[in-house]
């Protein structure tokens, strides 16, 4: 094992301004759901909950820190998450409906 391994310590000053910043952005995530944005509901409440996780990803676990290689294997497994689900949409939309017979 290398020796040689160095750990980055964050201050508890960015601790607390990350904790702020996340309780502010669930007040938007409550804000928003009391607004109707017909189809985008849940486009904006995946991309603020995607901020809210990449600011935990980022600090508390400290991968914003830490070696490229994990920012690749972290960027490989979204990657991965959202080509199957954009399969699994394309076969829902592609079904042929077929009537019941009368």
């Amino acid at each position: 094992m290398d020796d040689q391994q160095h750990h980055h310590m964050i201050p508890l000053k960015i601790y607390i301004q990350v904790l702020v910043l996340l309780l502010v952005l669930t007040a938007i995530t409550v804000a928003a759901a009391q607004v109707n944005f017909g189809p985008w509901n849940t486009v904006i409440a995946m991309a603020i909950a995607s901020i809210k996780a990449g600011f935990v990803l980022a600090f508390f676990m400290h991968l914003k820190y830490d070696d490229k290689l994990y920012r690749v294997c972290f960027g490989t497994a979204i990657f991965f998450l959202i080509v199957l689900y954009a399969f699994s949409k394309l076969d829902i939309v592609t079904r042929i409906v077929v009537e019941p017979f009368q």
